[in-house]
């Protein structure tokens, strides 16, 4: 008799261990997806921020560019202006001689 006690003993202690291992087992497993979600998201926040950072850059460096380009057509505008101011009396006088001569 006292070994069928013993032998059922250890049958619930193997049963309550078993149960216990699950259980930790769970545990464990969601502990490691919360790490994981939790380094997705540092990851995420990374990835976001590097792009903000690499945009905001872009911007920076796009609008300096812009700033150069509209001084240089500025400087080539007035450069044409230049010009055409010192060729224009010539110009009118040649077409008054033509005109004059027809």
């Amino acid at each position: 008799m006292e070994l069928i006690k013993n032998i059922k003993k250890a049958e619930t202690d193997a049963k309550e261990i078993i149960e216990k291992a699950k259980a930790d087992a769970t545990e464990l497993m969601q502990a490691a997806k919360a790490k994981q979600a939790e380094a997705l998201a540092a990851a995420q926040q990374k990835r976001k921020t590097a792009i903000e950072d690499a945009v905001a850059i872009a911007e920076e460096a796009g609008n300096e560019e812009v700033e150069k380009l509209k001084a240089a057509a500025d400087e080539h505008r007035r450069q044409l202006e230049s010009t055409a101011k010192g060729k224009t009396p010539a110009g009118v006088a040649k077409v008054v001689e033509e005109l004059k001569r027809a």
